[in-house]
């Protein structure tokens, strides 16, 4: 299985992902389609960052001469009615509106400017139009689909911060025509590239303050923190005061990568790094990239075992711990009958939870029971398959119905175990009269024809 890996200790903007995925392998030509469809083109360089070789992306407008000019001369080129019409996207009307957003200036990892850059060309744009304008550039099918659900994620991040639909949401910096070269050529690199998977450790989001058109916020800044809600993946504060993940690079670091704690055992073919913008005292600004082969297998993910004994739980309590424990972070919560001192009869009470939510697991574990104390088991890490889930449509006496069946693979992709789910089975059973395991069985059989199930 061919991976890529992503060491997100010093954050992530979205031209640091260009340059980690151009660093670790994936061609520049990739990026043609973005320069054909927009009036923005890639420069690529080598530069040092701490003593690391890196290579930093930056996104101007094209035709630039490369002479220098007023940061703050970013005049909008075009207004999204010029800009379909040009590029053949159904004419629409753009309203006036408040550009505040809560989220600050998506480049922090900025220098001073060296080129007439794209940061902030083109009118703020909404969601639809954002859609439309990546439509209309002719991008492979899996690439667009990318692309619009890592603007997705911007988007909703947006509306949750302001309190306003998807649809009317507009985006200010992530909305410009550098923000959707970001997105659109980190879709064409990860494409080009050909991973099956795509991890990343997890990501610093540096510290302090960062000033924002509604004023000075902390770190990390609202949008990021609403899409770090969402990914799959862990943030961490520091390790300098300063914005060190942005808008862009949390959105598309979640919509392509699943989170591990520590980079998993695989071996490296290529790598390399993308170069922040600015310099951080003492510590090199980059993103990591590695590029591998890993065994297929189970993943591990590193866990807690929580346990506590209680012997004075009403039913009724123990009843609910699945559910207020899993609110609080278990992954799973186990509850064994025993036999305590004096010959009581008790329970043993067995969670599985993240290492970094084991505290909180804990606390809330004895809130629930009254137990006096609550223990760490020895297990540090478990394996863990890939599972997916797919709908058996039966047919019985002229009917059909869906069953959910899960799917158990290694990471080859290697089928080991299909399960129909209970419940589904169960209702079609009382609607059919029909035993609940002959359902299963030919709910399992219809997912995999070849199980012999």
């Amino acid at each position: 299985m061919r991976q890529l890996a992503f060491d997100g200790r010093t954050g992530a903007s979205g031209d640091m992902v260009l340059g980690a995925l151009l660093a670790a392998g994936a061609d520049r030509d990739a990026l043609a389609p973005v320069e054909d469809a927009l009036d923005v083109r890639y420069v690529v360089s080598e530069t040092d960052r701490a003593g690391i070789a890196a290579t930093a992306v930056d996104v101007v407008l094209d035709g630039g001469d490369g002479d220098a000019h007023d940061a703050d001369d970013h005049s909008h080129e075009h207004d999204a009615e010029d800009y379909l019409q040009k590029h053949g996207v159904g004419h629409s009307h753009e309203h006036s509106h408040d550009t505040s957003h809560g989220h600050s200036n998506e480049h922090s990892h900025d220098h001073p400017h060296d080129h007439d850059h794209a940061e902030g060309a083109g009118p703020n744009r909404t969601f639809p139009k954002v859609v439309e304008i990546v439509e209309s550039m002719g991008l492979p099918q899996q690439v667009e689909d990318d692309t619009k659900a890592i603007f997705r994620v911007l988007g909703d991040a947006e509306a949750s911060v302001h309190g306003t639909d998807l649809s009317e949401t507009h985006f200010h910096e992530v909305g410009a025509d550098d923000a959707i070269a970001d997105v659109v050529g980190a879709a064409l690199l990860l494409d080009d590239l050909g991973v099956d998977e795509v991890v990343t450790t997890p990501v610093s989001v540096g510290g302090g303050t960062v000033e924002m058109s509604h004023g000075e916020y902390p770190v990390p800044a609202p949008a990021v923190v609403e899409i770090t809600e969402q990914a799959g993946w862990q943030i961490r504060g520091g390790p300098v005061e300063a914005e060190l993940l942005t808008p862009t690079g949390a959105a598309i670091l979640a919509h392509i990568a699943d989170g591990v704690t520590e980079l998993p055992a695989f071996d490296i073919s290529a790598s390399g790094y993308g170069a922040g913008d600015h310099e951080l005292d003492g510590r090199p600004n980059v993103l990591r990239a590695m590029v591998g082969e890993r065994d297929g297998g189970f993943r591990t993910e590193d866990i807690a075992v929580i346990e506590t004994n209680v012997d004075d739980v009403a039913p009724e309590v123990l009843g609910g711990l699945q559910d207020t424990l899993t609110d609080a972070g278990a992954r799973d919560v186990t509850i064994v009958p025993t036999t305590m001192k004096k010959s009581r009869p008790g329970h043993l009470i067995k969670v599985i939870a993240r290492p970094d939510d084991a505290e909180r697991v804990a606390r809330r574990l004895a809130e629930e029971t009254g137990t006096l104390g609550v223990r760490q088991a020895g297990a540090s890490h478990r394996w863990v398959a890939e599972r997916s889930f797919e709908t058996a449509t039966i047919e019985i006496d002229g009917d059909e119905y869906d069953i959910d069946v899960k799917i158990a693979s290694d990471s080859d992709g290697i089928v080991y175990d299909i399960s129909a789910e209970y419940d589904d089975a169960a209702a079609a059973a009382a609607d059919t009269g029909r035993p609940i395991r002959e359902l299963l069985r030919r709910a399992e059989t219809a997912a995999d024809p070849e199980s012999g199930k």
